[in-house]
């Protein structure tokens, strides 16, 4: 990743030197959003309750995908676990190293490479399961997960359902019509993240009702054990191997 291109890790560190920060997401039908980096940096007490129960599940060796700034990976470093983060951006991975996670990796999620049996445990939070950006890639790198994971790992993701008829997703079906329309999957958001003079390139965020999560781990090896908070828009899956 060039320097330019690392808007989250520029937020990040922005927050964290108590500077304005902001992260804007801009999809490519022109829709905007903005969050705050400061939930990069949440202790446990003020997790949602479906993060906090997902924790339960997390055993043995740990690879925490799209850490951030570490949250999830130093509440589990902290319990006695072997976590290893990783992150495509050089200055979160830095940031997790200031902050005492022993090992973090700058590794893209399509860059995953590691020997089989490396891990028990391998979480996807803070709605990372959008990370795996469209169908065929999710399959691609679901499978690999199913080679790194040991026999009886799990997968722990959290997502976001953006179908339901709620008021604010109304504002979104015109763009659910255009992609379906293009073949792609209707939650399958085209974004860039700025912040200030800095842009990420643009990439694929895959946001999956329940039904369609379970479509796609067809054939990869893994299956839905348990959703967390099945009747939310946010939800977290637990999924075993086959």
């Amino acid at each position: 990743m060039k320097p330019e291109e690392d808007a989250v890790g520029q937020a990040i560190w922005a927050f964290h030197r108590g500077n304005k920060s902001f992260e804007v997401i801009e999809r490519e039908d022109g829709y905007i959003d903005v969050t705050n980096p400061r939930l990069y940096f949440t202790e446990f007490n003020a997790w949602m309750a479906d993060e906090k129960k997902a924790m339960d599940y997390v055993k043995g060796k740990v690879l925490d995908v799209g850490c951030g700034a570490g949250r999830h990976s130093l509440y589990l470093q902290k319990r006695g676990l072997q976590v290893l983060g990783i992150d495509q951006s050089p200055l979160a991975i830095k940031m997790c190293r200031q902050r005492g996670l022993k090992n973090a990796k700058i590794m893209p999620i399509r860059g995953i490479n590691f020997k089989p049996n490396s891990f028990d445990t391998i979480i996807m939070m803070g709605n990372n399961f959008a990370l795996l950006g469209d169908f065929e890639n999710a399959r691609r790198i679901l499978k690999k997960f199913h080679k790194i994971s040991s026999e009886n790992g799990l997968i722990i993701a959290s997502a976001v359902d953006v179908y339901p008829p709620t008021k604010d997703a109304q504002e979104h079906l015109a763009y659910f019509d255009f992609n379906t329309k293009r073949g792609r999957m209707a939650g399958q958001w085209k974004v860039r993240i700025r912040f200030r003079k800095f842009a990420t390139t643009w990439f694929d965020l895959l946001h999956v009702s329940k039904k369609e999560m379970g479509e796609i781990l067809v054939g990869t090896g893994w299956r839905i054990k348990e959703f967390i908070d099945p009747n939310s828009v946010h939800y977290v899956a637990i999924m075993e191997k086959v």
